[in-house]
């Protein structure tokens, strides 16, 4: 909350409960120090002087916070100095500003009173830090620009390429077939012991867990359970100290999530954050975690941060099993697969031309939209549903195609689109099982399949992706539903980057 009176115009009193805040800073020389002190008082040590009078006082009057001469904004030579002051919910916000940046923590109270911050808090808690360090910003203001593309969604879907490599930089070593994330490795023997993990998420990173479960699973031999961070309140799902909860946020900022991550702390577990903000409120009271360095996205609709949390999770998959022996190979197709990545979803962007027309000529005036896969590829249905209903507005649904014959297989006729996901891997005859039941049904559904896989009748119209190892095709099955929803969205003629009711980071429950 920032608040601003005609009665003190040259005052700004601003406080963070739950949501982000942070103050951007603009100096024109060097600051003498790199923190701001925080400034404590405590109401029960109100002097008896003025507890006395207080009755007679206005309550503005009493002086409940202590306030001494702020030296963080002087110049390297101990001179004062000019200072502009930017407020905002997120970085990227004031980047074309300035890259010197506080994070102010829940309860903080900031007040800016001719050209001086000052920051307050009520009572001093135990563990609360009695600085707010002033960090830099490694966001480039190209990152948060257009550039030569319509709309940021584009442009982030077009990033992924790049935002793959990374997310993989540094902790893949593609000779040695090693993984190392480093925010995790003091953890590992502790995750490996652990009885259960539960990855608790909202929306997109939601699914990003629910696509790497199953490898998890295969890799580790630990269970594991996806829970969405808002049922998993309600529930007040029982937690014990020896699971291992893994919080997925884009922003670090999610409530539901946040308050998931704090109810799992009461409870002794070990907190593990995958987040893309430094700073966030998961990667700050998490255990450990890991950073997905996908880079700035402003459209509301996730896309390459889906990707990247997605590859993180594989790769600390791959970390955490490395003890077993019996994965050796496994492991190393694995990130084979991952080196090929980068090329292969630049495969997939050339066929963009063919989604624009599709979209156009034969999905753009439905009404509803049905999308069916099983396996590796239930995630991606769901993920590229969500995509279409959150920015074209048109009704659509991930459908598991093994469910098809309990209840979804009414909607089927001649008039229902459907996109149906049937790559190559062990599932194949059951995915092309469900393609029968509909086809029986006069559906004629648009299925996306690999390059090369002939044994599609060609009658069929298809979206043809590059091949990869099983667990890493939803990553390139993905990205033509992701630039459908897109195409959609600009047929309609809506806001593409900010859908209506919708924000980035949801900071409420």
């Amino acid at each position: 909350m920032i608040f601003k009176s005609v009665h003190y115009p040259n005052e700004m009193v601003a406080t963070r409960r739950g949501s982000p805040l942070l103050i951007g800073v603009k100096t024109p020389k060097k600051l003498k120090v790199d923190f701001v002190d925080v400034e404590f008082g405590n109401i029960d040590e109100i002097p008896a002087d003025v507890e006395a009078t207080s009755s007679s006082l206005n309550a503005l009057e009493v002086p409940k916070l202590r306030r001494s001469e702020s030296r963080a904004f002087l110049s390297e030579d101990g001179q004062p100095q000019q200072i502009e002051y930017f407020l905002a919910s997120d970085p990227s916000a004031v980047v074309e500003h300035t890259k010197r940046v506080l994070y102010l923590l829940d309860d903080d109270i900031a007040h800016i009173c001719n050209g001086e911050l000052h920051i307050h808090r009520l009572r001093r808690d135990d563990g609360i830090s009695s600085i707010r360090s002033i960090q830099t910003l490694e966001i480039e203001l190209a990152e948060i620009m257009k550039g030569s593309f319509d709309h940021f969604m584009q442009k982030e879907i077009y990033e992924q390429p790049e935002s793959v490599v990374n997310t993989m930089r540094g902790r893949v070593n593609f000779d040695t077939h090693k993984v190392t994330l480093g925010g995790l490795k003091s953890y590992l023997p502790t995750i490996r012991r652990c009885r259960r993990m539960v990855f608790i998420a909202c929306g997109t990173s939601y699914h990003s867990a629910l696509a790497t479960r199953a490898i998890f699973e295969e890799l580790t031999e630990i269970p594991v359970s996806t829970e969405l961070a808002s049922d998993f309140l309600d529930r007040k799902c029982p937690i014990f100290r020896d699971d291992v909860c893994v919080f997925i946020s884009q922003s670090g900022e999610t409530a539901d999530t946040i308050l998931a991550m704090r109810y799992c702390l009461e409870r002794g577990a070990l907190c593990v954050g995958v987040t893309n903000t430094v700073g966030s409120t998961i990667s700050r009271e998490s255990h450990c975690g890991v950073h997905i360095n996908a880079g700035p996205e402003i459209g509301v609709a996730s896309t390459k941060a889906y990707t990247s949390q997605y590859i993180a999770l594989v790769m600390f998959a791959i970390q955490l099993s490395e003890d077993r022996t019996s994965m050796t190979v496994r492991r190393s197709e694995i990130i084979d697969g991952l080196h090929a990545l980068p090329s292969q979803i630049k495969e997939v962007l050339q066929i963009d031309q063919e989604l624009q027309k599709l979209a156009k000529e034969v999905l753009y005036k439905e009404k509803s939209l049905l999308i069916m896969g099983r396996g590796f590829q239930n995630a991606t249905c769901l993920e590229g549903a969500l995509k279409i209903k959150e920015v074209s507005y048109m009704h659509s649904e991930g459908i598991l195609a093994g469910e098809l014959k309990h209840g979804p297989l009414a909607l089927v006729d001649e008039n229902m689109p459907v996109i149906l996901i049937m790559t190559r891997d062990s599932l194949y005859p059951k995915v092309r099982s469900a393609l029968e039941q509909v086809t029986a049904r006069k559906g004629q559904p648009i299925i996306i399949c690999n390059k090369g896989d002939d044994a599609i009748n060609t009658s069929y119209k298809t979206i043809r992706v590059p091949q990869t190892v099983d667990c890493l095709q939803g990553l390139l099955t993905i990205i033509p539903l992701q630039l459908l929803s897109y195409h959609l969205a600009c047929l309609a003629g809506v806001d593409v980057d900010f859908p209506r009711n919708l924000a980035k980071s949801v900071t409420v429950e």
